[in-house]
């Protein structure tokens, strides 16, 4: 997958050069490419913005660099433009499967008051992180990129192991232990200790159930139990 990068802070994005992303970029399974919005400028004094229309406060961004940035992205990527803002849609781990599966995306980096309104013509998809106010694109655009990088597969070095994730399945994940054994009183579940892989599968669908019901009551009823759910559930309660 390629990403071309719209921003007025690129070196916010070297964050992308290390880890599992680092890795990826090495082995040449993702291709992430950095464009200056303030390169495109025709003003003399590299402006990118502007007082608004109509008054009121802040700057915004002024659609000529934007859009001769987002045409030069455009002559080596031909992917959907996706603005940082908002107004979009919430992002989500759905979102994040589906966007995967693209060849080639744009990722436009907001700032200021936002941008002019004639730039939307040029964008094809705008996603929120939520109902809360970031410094720039940049802050939410890291997160949303990250999280769709790691399903390419070959990514994560296991390709399957983003599956057992939070959220993957619409669950919260099951909880993780390591050595040692007891640590401060605290003692590994012995179900996990004992090598029956089938009851320690049931037994994390199990805890994932009953974590994402208690911490997540508004992704638990969007669950659809399957058969062997119900089981478990029941054989839980009537342990109690």
């Amino acid at each position: 997958m390629k990403i071309s990068i719209l921003t007025l802070f690129p070196e916010m994005f070297s964050v992308f050069d290390h880890s599992i992303i680092g890795r990826a970029r090495e082995n040449n399974l993702i291709d992430l490419d950095l464009l200056n919005i303030r390169d495109y400028t025709l003003s003399k004094h590299k402006k990118v913005d502007d007082y608004p229309y109509g008054g009121g406060p802040g700057m915004v961004m002024a659609p000529q660099p934007i859009v001769d940035c987002i045409r030069a992205a455009k002559e080596t990527n031909k992917g959907k433009v996706v603005f940082l803002g908002p107004r979009g849609k919430t992002f989500n781990q759905e979102l994040a499967k589906e966007l995967c599966t693209e060849e080639n995306l744009v990722f436009l980096c907001g700032h200021y008051e936002g941008i002019d309104e004639r730039v939307y013509k040029h964008i094809d998809m705008e996603i929120s992180l939520g109902d809360f106010v970031l410094t720039g694109g940049e802050m939410a655009a890291i997160p949303v990129i990250d999280c769709i990088l790691r399903l390419i597969p070959g990514v994560l070095g296991k390709e399957e192991s983003f599956m057992e994730e939070s959220f993957y399945n619409g669950l919260l994940e099951y909880p993780q232990y390591t050595r040692p054994e007891e640590f401060e009183g605290g003692k590994v579940p012995e179900i996990l200790l004992s090598g029956h892989h089938e009851n320690i599968r049931k037994w994390r669908r199990l805890q994932s159930l009953k974590i994402t019901k208690r911490n997540r009551p508004d992704l638990y009823k969007n669950i659809i139990l399957t058969k062997e759910d119900v089981k478990i559930l029941k054989a839980d309660k009537n342990n109690i």
